[in-house]
């Protein structure tokens, strides 16, 4: 779970198939990309790399907003900043990813009830250094903590969020990449010990105990499910 943290109105703070190459956004308006990453030396000498791979993943991102336009900025200026982005170490903040798991037909989410937030939210955390690319992080965190056997992730990211967390502190902040996945039908969640609980919801039926950002995460996994 990568939300365990202040959040920052589910825009950050100003300041198929897993298919790590698939860095399309979701059938909503979006914002043209500002040229951030032209000459990106991020991952030139090691393009094997997970840090590689999210520079990638987000200078090919199209932001559906412009709050979020200055997010994949700010993350790619991260990337660019620190060796160690990835990774739980890096005291200013690290990338993580975060998984809205959906219902077959698209229509309920599957939270988890998270134990130092106190908030439904969706499934997510930190890289491992066995992670070849985000989109194989937010596809293994979210089978670890669904324990749903045979996700399938959708086309992604959906959304980035900035918020404020206590990994080094007093606190330092997830620059999280949101994506969304299809569990198969008649599956059963299974409760992992990073959580107190695990429920479908309605998308529309979030309880208030969670977060505009889950809402926003969702509503656009289903968009993308729709779709086809």
């Amino acid at each position: 779970m990568s939300r365990p943290g202040e959040r920052a109105g589910g825009l950050g703070e100003p300041a198929g198939a897993v298919d790590a190459a698939d860095a399309a956004g979701p059938a909503v308006p979006v914002v043209p990309a500002a040229p951030v990453g032209a000459g990106d030396p991020v991952g030139a000498g090691d393009p094997g790399s997970l840090r590689a791979d999210a520079a990638a993943v987000l200078r090919g991102w199209t932001a559906p907003t412009a709050e979020e336009e200055l997010l994949r900025e700010e993350f790619l200026e991260h990337l660019r900043a620190h060796e160690d982005a990835m990774w739980r170490e890096c005291v200013p903040g690290h990338l993580t990813a975060t998984t809205a798991v959906l219902s077959h037909d698209g229509l309920r989410v599957l939270l988890t009830l998270h134990p130092k937030a106190g908030m439904w939210l969706p499934m997510g955390g930190h890289c491992e250094r066995g992670d070849a690319t985000l989109a194989a992080v937010a596809l293994r965190e979210a089978t670890e903590e669904s324990g749903i056997p045979g996700l399938r992730l959708l086309p992604g990211p959906l959304a980035l969020d900035r918020h404020r967390v206590w990994c080094h502190p007093p606190h330092s902040h997830h620059l999280d990449v949101e994506y969304g996945a299809v569990a198969p039908a008649d599956v059963e969640a299974v409760i992992s010990e990073e959580s107190l609980d695990l429920r479908w919801f309605p998308i529309e039926e979030i309880p208030e105990l969670s977060d505009e950002a889950t809402r926003r995460l969702a509503r656009r996994a289903r968009e993308v499910l729709r779709a086809g």
